[in-house]
């Protein structure tokens, strides 16, 4: 069963489109100053305090974990931000291009991601994941939620829906043009309601938030073995996500570009692809199914398509156009055995169109450019389910999660 919990959550007291930021980890340091400046009710002041430090200062640094801390008790003090007087619930609705996504706001349990009844798909890096432990562990909080997913189920859309016929609590529309919805969800039998619809559910998913979820988890298992006393029922045994029914969600493409062609001219290399690909000069960018690649190479847009017989199809993993890519093209001709830690690899999220990748070759910082077939909910749900990782960059999901609308505090 998956558990999920109503909290007495932090949230605006008003200006919300003031306070409420993008992700901490989808905007660099620079971007995140450039942002918050001028606005000093900004999240970004918590979720990237280095903001308000110097810029020789180490992002690591003990002071900065201090100043987010310091900054989250201030904008509590003074009011920016208030708790609700009871465990609520919260729908978080967000529109992009003229399609709605409708998610649970909701308190999920750690010891439930450590028993893969919340289901991850992707692997963490190391300085990532122990930078967010920090952040969480110094501020006592989970200030950006995480992205959960599960199949859609027809009493919670049903629910949802009652809901969102209310009026809201917050609504507006960031400078991205993404419209941000907010619910309260107090009523006792709504909640008790919501709650038991859940704890049908075997399990959940990490769409989007692999390190937040991982270090929420970190701490819990840290202050668990500091208590002597630990029930499991402490606030700090669960960590803020919001929750989507699968149906809803938008998964974009996630594109490549490589630096050179690993000392074989265009022609070498076209011959060498062929030998696992169908390879045409269509002059399409865009692929129009699974299994098939576009690839920008010397001015001209070409179609791949991998031969029968070049992957399992059976398989969860090596199925993934992702995979199937990395196997018989990067790897085995490109010589890029491990996409995480090679340099001479770079991934295009699809929100920037596939323009950028011509613009980036045509401006002679890479070679070639792939772009890639979305990989599918049903898809990641299969890995996760197999208890497997996906290869990096395999999914980009849009429209990403504001932070700074509901704080979890321990």
């Amino acid at each position: 069963m998956a558990t999920v919990k109503p909290f007495k959550g932090y949230r605006p007291a008003d200006k919300a489109e003031q306070i409420a930021c993008p992700p901490y980890d989808v905007i660099n340091s620079e971007e995140a100053r450039a942002m918050a400046a001028g606005n000093a009710l900004s999240f970004l002041h918590v979720e990237k305090p280095e903001i308000d430090l110097p810029p020789t200062v180490d992002l690591y640094a003990p002071q900065v974990y201090a100043k987010g801390k310091e900054n989250l008790e201030r904008f509590i003090k003074d009011g920016i931000l208030k708790q609700d007087e009871k465990p609520c619930f919260y729908i978080y609705a967000q529109t992009m291009n003229g399609r709605t996504q409708y998610g649970l706001v909701a308190a999920v349990s750690a010891e439930e991601y450590d028993k893969a009844i919340i289901r991850r798909h992707e692997l963490t890096r190391k300085d990532k994941e122990e930078d967010r432990t920090r952040h969480v562990d110094t501020l006592s909080a989970t200030t950006g939620p995480v992205f959960l997913t599960y199949p859609d189920n027809a009493e919670m859309n049903k629910t949802v829906a009652e809901i969102c016929s209310g009026k809201p609590v917050y609504k507006f529309t960031t400078a991205d043009g993404i419209g941000h919805t907010l619910w309260i969800v107090s009523d006792d039998s709504v909640i008790k309601n919501i709650t038991s619809i859940f704890a049908k559910l075997p399990v959940l998913y990490i769409a989007d938030g692999h390190h937040r979820s991982a270090s929420a988890a970190n701490v819990a298992r840290k202050r668990k073995a500091a208590n002597p006393n630990h029930t499991g029922q402490e606030s700090y045994n669960f960590f803020q996500a919001v929750i989507f029914p699968s149906s809803q969600l938008y998964i974009m493409d996630y594109n490549r570009l490589v630096k050179d062609l690993n000392g074989l001219s265009q022609e070498q290399f076209i011959e060498k692809v062929s030998e696992k690909f169908t390879v045409s000069c269509s002059g399409h960018a865009k692929p129009t199914a699974r299994h098939q690649f576009g690839m920008y190479l010397g001015g001209k847009w070409y179609t791949l398509t991998a031969k029968a017989g070049t992957f399992d199809e059976q398989a969860p993993v090596e199925s993934l156009d992702v995979s199937i890519l990395q196997n018989n093209l990067l790897a085995l001709v490109l010589g890029i055995g491990d996409p995480r830690t090679d340099k001479r690899i770079n991934f295009v999220g699809g929100i920037r169109g596939l323009d950028e990748l011509k613009k980036r070759v045509d401006g002679g910082a890479y070679q070639v450019a792939f772009s890639m077939y979305p990989t599918s909910i049903g898809e990641l749900m299969k890995v996760a389910d197999a208890r497997l990782i996906m290869p990096p960059k395999s999914t980009w999901f849009e429209p990403k999660l504001r932070s700074g609308l509901i704080i979890y505090k321990y």
